[in-house]
């Protein structure tokens, strides 16, 4: 094969380093975006948290008040090689909502008022507590940085026990092997054997500690905590009550024999199957049925970590009107918006500097951390302000769900508010995933409001959100002896109109954690 040269034209895709950012902002949860922000403050100094308080619009942005010269921006640009920001806009730029000359300057789509400035962004009076609170309400976050571990709290009561090394030393294993419910997943025999090895003697010994600690822990508050199964978790709180003059002793063994029954029988409250299986009548098995539903099932259940599942809204929806004419208003809410700017000192000194020689390469790097700096600052504009317009415009397709609740659901994709604003819906998709708004109803993730659509009678759709609702509400109401099955919810709900198969049905039954008809059933 001989060489040569030949002449081939293509097109191809480019995503600047601003719209990279601008992307991957936007889909970063509020936690997610928090340490984005601290990592970003750590590793460029010209970037720094506004500790000035700075006059808000009724939404929630701050006001610009130090624009860029053309002049400065064009000389950092220049200190950039290699990225063109005069080309064309890719499909990515579509994507993102942005146009060819958000690479240089965003100056918004006309819902907020922004100058395309490095000035401080995010300023606020100070934060209070809590997003929907007074000023006197505790923070959730500061509760869950307060809120004692299971394993400390239980660390704090084996400090009251006279232990020997050992039986300290295996309890202290026993307890930082508990799970989130506070129960024993690993088998006892399991743990020694890791801990021993192949050495018998060891593993002899080994076994006496532990089982002594397991007792222990087995006496430890919260009661149960330590089982290793349900029924032992049960019966541990059962016997805790013995001694109880609120509770006969004769009732508390039935509760006792109960739950040595199979769990599955226990669960469907099976009473006619129970009533040979422990020799009582059916008020003594009821009786006993009641006292287990009070106990808990999860001992750990008071001590998980709320940090971990706290939702913070990214958007707040206030009712504004009145009850002839409901109206809502749609703002940020302030206390997820970092507080960022440009650190003027350095800025301006690094402007004032005349490169030469050796200090060039210097400063060419530290004009590409002013330029970075700026880009997040108006990256983090833009992303809060996507999330604003989708957010209105979800408001305002749902509106009848604001007043009247679930059932007044409507359908909606995403390609609706993505035709409605001009984006992409990859944009809109990232933009509800794990951003979530705080309403009158409740506090929603985005995603929630969007749902495929159920034919009707009359020739339109009902809304998937709208239907789960309306099958809630007929589980609530139903008869406990004569629960109603999957078939017979599908032909209420086509009753009303709605064409809804039972495989649907069940799925949405599922999906609201609602157990079938056998199961709901009490004998």
């Amino acid at each position: 094969m001989k060489p040569g040269l030949s002449l081939r034209i293509s097109q191809h895709l480019a995503l600047t380093p601003q719209l990279q950012q601008s992307i991957r902002l936007l889909q970063l949860s509020t936690m997610e975006l928090s340490q984005e922000v601290s990592q970003m403050l750590d590793d460029n100094p010209f970037l720094e948290r506004s500790v000035e308080e700075a006059e808000r619009e009724a939404f929630g942005l701050a006001h610009a008040d130090t624009p860029v010269s053309a002049g400065d921006r064009d000389f950092e640009m220049a200190a950039l090689p290699g990225i063109d920001y005069a080309g064309v806009v890719s499909a990515a730029d579509s994507e993102a909502g942005l146009s060819s000359d958000d690479a240089v300057s965003w100056d918004g789509d006309g819902s907020v008022s922004l100058a395309p400035d490095d000035s401080e962004w995010g300023g606020d009076a100070p934060a209070r507590g809590n997003n929907l609170s007074t000023d006197d309400d505790l923070d959730a976050t500061e509760l869950a940085r307060n809120q004692e571990s299971l394993q400390s709290y239980l660390h704090r009561q084996a400090l009251s026990l006279r232990l020997g090394a050992e039986d300290s030393a295996a309890l202290r294993f026993l307890i930082e092997s508990l799970n989130d419910d506070g129960y024993l997943e690993d088998n006892l025999t399991e743990l020694v054997r890791a801990l021993a090895g192949e050495n018998e003697q060891e593993f002899e010994q080994l076994t006496h500690h532990f089982k002594v600690a397991l007792g222990l822990l087995q006496s430890l508050e919260p009661v149960g905590v330590g089982a290793r199964n349900l029924a032992e978790c049960l019966r541990l709180q059962l016997l805790a009550l013995h001694g109880n003059l609120a509770f006969e002793p004769a009732h508390i063994d039935l509760a006792l024999r109960v739950c040595e029954q199979p769990m599955e029988v226990l669960a469907r409250r099976d009473i006619k199957r129970l009533m040979p299986l422990v020799g009582a009548t059916e008020a003594a098995v009821r009786s006993a049925l009641a006292m287990i539903a009070h106990l808990e099932p999860k001992p750990g259940r008071r001590f998980v970590d709320v940090e971990r599942n706290l939702i913070i809204p990214d958007v707040l929806v206030v009712r504004t009107g009145d009850a002839v004419t409901p109206a809502f208003q749609v703002r940020l809410n302030p206390e997820v918006m970092p507080r960022l700017r440009v650190h003027d000192v350095y800025a301006s000194a690094l402007r004032g500097h005349k490169a030469s020689g050796s200090d060039a390469a210097n400063v060419v790097a530290l004009q590409q951390r002013l330029q970075e700096a700026r880009w997040f600052i108006r990256n983090i504009q833009q992303r809060f302000d996507t999330i604003l317009r989708v957010s209105n415009a979800i408001v305002e397709r749902q509106k009848s769900f604001f007043i009247h609740g679930e059932l007044a659901m409507r359908p909606l994709v995403l390609r609706e508010i993505a035709d409605e604003l001009g984006l992409h819906e990859s944009t809109i998709s990232r933009v509800t995933t794990s951003k979530y708004m705080a309403t009158p109803m409740g506090t929603f993730e985005l995603k929630y409001f969007f749902g495929s659509g159920l034919a009707t009678e009359a020739g339109g759709n009902a809304s998937s959100t709208a239907v789960r609702a309306l099958i809630k509400q007929f589980i609530e109401a139903e008869s406990t002896t004569k629960p109603l099955s999957d078939n017979q919810l599908s032909d209420m709900l086509k009753e009303q109109g709605i064409e809804c198969a039972r495989r649907t049905v069940a799925k949405y039954r599922e999906g609201l954690r609602i157990p079938t008809a056998s199961m709901r059933k009490q004998l």
